[in-house]
This record gives structure tokens, C-alpha cells and sequence, in this order.
């Protein structure tokens, strides 16, 4: 990659990790559709903007529209929601360390979707090693309350989202500038989320504290406007495969903002597990033929 995609790369990787934290902040006086509905039309305002100082004409034709509107649905409303959900019964930490699944769903979906992102030995390793490290995670939860192994699994269905959209971005939306990849799927997401979180959990209140505003910004204007920019401009510069590789970041980042300031536990299923899932990406993305290329 070269230096403005490690820029991007790992400004992306810093401020997506912290949003676990954020979400559960925000989850002590909302519920999940709400901080969702709040997100998303954050978002959206910061994206309108950037397009108004950009001064960039909207997409004109129907056909530009549709597949970024259904992007809105499968990679914001959807797992954005799973995960909200979900964290109301896990930690943040292990919420961020699931989420570095990204890559090894991606890996799955692009071999059957892409023809120049093929299923590889080192590939199928990382497979079986990132499932070995889920499964640490999730047993620290067998006998405990069901509901915290639900949880998990709703994140690792987000997972399963993102990964499918990164791929279908790739496929679809080839000619659209970066900030409609991120503009017109907020659209569709706040149009969603709105009359789901009135009809969920009315009546919906604005928040009553200041960290809680803070944390809605921050996941709504970084989050989900200038982060979901950045992601699709990578996906379009590097690819679908290396752009999800940010969340090597997300354990690393999530725990460490978990354990300092929301006070949860550092366990040894969490460094393990966290620790299963970064080796199974690094061998995932394992190319031997190159590294012997650059050491020559």
C-alpha cells in the first residue's frame, strides 16, 4: 500500500475501534435502535455537508441509487443494529475482538464472488484458526446466561454483513465517487431506523447527558460520515480483502479502551481468543511467493 492507504488505513482502524466503547456508553440511556436512528442521521448531516462544501452533483440516474440504498440496509442498519443489541449483554471488548472476524467472512464470500480473490491454503488456515479463536471467546459464556452467548453471535452476524457488502461494493459500485458510497446508504438507513426505533422503543427521548451526546456524534459524524468515506475509497484503492484487514486494530484498540475506562474484565479467553483471531488473519493474508520477493 502505499502511504496515503496507510494514512487512511489506519485512521479508519483508530476511530471504528473506539466506537465499541462509545456504543456502550451510549447504551446506558438508549436503547440500541434509538443510538442506531441517532447515528445514522448524524452521519448522513456530516455527509450532506462534505457534498455541499465539495459542491459534486448527486447521482442522477435510478440505477446508481439501488445498489447503494440496499448497501444502507446490509453494512449500516443491519449490523449497526447487531451489534448495539448486542453489546447490551457483552463487554465492548469482546464485541471489538468478534469484529475482527471481518476478513475471514470476506475471505469466504469474495472466493464464490470474485474471480481474482481466490480460496487459498493460507486462507482456509486463517478459517479454521479465527473459528478456533471465536470459539475461546464464546466459552467463557457456555453455562452463564444465554443471553450473553446471543449476543455474541448477533456480532458475528454483523460480521457476516459487513463482509458480504464489502464484496458487493466492490462488484457494484465501481463508478461512484466515495462520498455517495457513504451519502446515499445513510439515506436508506436513517429512512429504516427512524420509524424502528419509534416503533420499538417510543416514546424516543433526546439524551439527557453530555457523554451520551459526545458518543452519538463521535459514532455519527466520524463513525459512520468520514469513516465510512474513508472504507469505501480503500475498498475501491486496495480491495475488499485488505480494506476489512483494519480490523486487525479493533482487538487491540477495544480491549484496551474497555479494560481502562468502562472497567471490564481482562480475561484470559479474551487475550487468547483476541490473540487466535489477529494469527488468523495474519496467516490468512499470508503470500509467501511475495515475502521471498521483497527479502531477495
Amino acid at each position: 500500500m502505499k502511504p496515503k492507504h496507510w494514512f487512511v488505513f489506519i485512521l479508519l482502524g483508530a476511530i471504528w475501534s473506539s466506537s465499541f466503547m462509545w456504543i456502550k456508553i451510549a447504551l446506558r440511556e438508549m436503547g440500541p435502535n434509538t443510538l442506531v436512528a441517532y447515528r445514522v442521521i448524524f452521519g448522513l448531516l456530516f455527509c450532506i455537508v462534505w457534498v455541499s462544501i465539495q459542491r459534486v452533483s448527486w447521482p442522477r440516474r435510478f440505477s446508481d441509487w439501488v445498489p447503494l440504498l440496499i448497501v444502507g440496509i446490509t453494512n449500516i442498519a443491519a449490523p449497526f443494529l447487531l451489534i448495539s443489541w448486542g453489546e447490551q449483554h457483552i463487554d465492548s471488548a469482546v464485541a471489538s475482538i468478534l469484529d475482527a472476524t471481518v476478513p475471514l467472512f470476506t475471505i469466504l464470500i469474495a472466493h464464490y464472488l470474485l474471480r481474482d480473490d481466490k480460496m487459498t491454503v493460507p486462507k482456509v488456515l486463517g478459517l479454521l484458526i479465527g473459528m478456533a479463536g471465536v470459539i475461546v471467546l464464546m466459552s467463557k459464556d457456555i453455562g452463564a446466561s444465554p443471553s450473553s452467548l446471543i449476543g455474541q453471535f448477533a456480532v458475528v452476524l454483523a460480521c457476516i454483513f459487513y463482509a458480504g457488502t464489502s464484496v458487493y461494493v466492490r462488484i457494484k459500485t465501481v463508478d461512484t465517487q466515495p462520498i455517495f458510497r457513504s451519502a446515499i446508504p445513510l439515506i436508506s438507513a436513517s429512512v429504516i431506523m427512524w420509524p424502528a426505533a419509534f416503533l420499538m422503543e417510543s416514546p424516543v427521548a433526546l439524551p439527557h447527558a453530555g457523554i451520551t451526546w459526545i458518543a452519538l456524534l463521535f459514532m455519527g459524524m466520524l463513525g459512520s460520515g468520514l469513516a465510512f468515506v474513508m472504507a469505501f475509497y480503500l475498498i475501491h484503492e486496495i480491495g475488499p480483502t485488505r480494506t476489512t484487514m483494519v480490523t486487525y486494530l479493533f482487538p487491540l484498540g477495544g480491549v484496551l479502551l474497555g479494560v481502562i475506562f468502562l472497567h471490564e474484565q481482562l480475561t484470559w479467553q479474551l487475550v487468547t481468543g483476541a490473540a487466535l483471531i489477529i494469527l488468523s488473519l495474519v496467516a490468512a493474508n499470508w503470500q509467501p511467493g511475495e515475502a521471498a520477493a521483497q527479502t531477495a
